[in-house]
């Protein structure tokens, strides 16, 4: 059994993953320590270098459900899209992002850079491109790439301020942009 597969390291790996949204709660990500995350977790500090080379790597990985989770609110629908309608999934999603913003938006930069908007953009281009070629739509690489860089900085414009709406709203904006290169003609 690998490491990956240990239900010992993915315990770990989860109390370190929760001591981190906790302490995140209480502070920013820039002033969490290792010492204090090791003590929230119950954990001794090599084991935290165990399973992570530094905090930024926990704190991605700790917001890697943020990255799932958008991925499927966005392919929560079947058949014709509403574009006046968005997948109940994709406002819940936004709504759920408020209470941890802060830890957000240190990890994904204006524009959709950073460590979580690169992985972001990366699962989200693998599965709009899956779902078009698929479909037999057109250009699946290229719409693909859109949708992903599209979705991603309107998520960090938004998280950063630079997109003032609340999450229903920025919900309906963003699913209709992303209709609107869904069913762009043949390019």
């Amino acid at each position: 059994m690998n490491a990956a597969q240990d239900p010992r390291a993915e315990r770990t790996r989860a109390a370190l993953r929760r001591a981190l949204l906790e302490e995140c709660a209480e502070r920013p990500l820039a002033e969490v320590s290792v010492a204090a995350l090791v003590r929230r977790a119950g954990v001794g500090r090599a084991t935290f270098y165990v399973h992570y080379a530094d905090l930024e790597a926990l704190a991605v990985d700790a917001c890697a459900d943020i990255v799932r989770e958008a991925v499927d609110a966005l392919h929560a629908w079947r058949g014709i899209p509403d574009p006046a309608a968005p997948p109940a999934a994709l406002t819940g999603f936004f709504t759920e992002l408020v209470p941890h913003a802060a830890l957000y938006r240190a990890l994904l930069a204006p524009g959709g850079g950073g460590p979580l908007g690169l992985v972001l953009r990366r699962e989200l281009r693998e599965r709009s491109r899956t779902e078009r070629a698929l479909a037999g739509a057109p250009a699946p690489d290229l719409v693909a790439s859109a949708v992903a860089g599209t979705f991603t900085g309107v998520l960090a414009d938004w998280l950063h301020g630079r997109i003032e709406a609340d999450p229903e709203l920025v919900a309906h904006q963003v699913w209709r942009l992303l209709i609107s290169l869904h069913r762009t003609p043949q390019l």
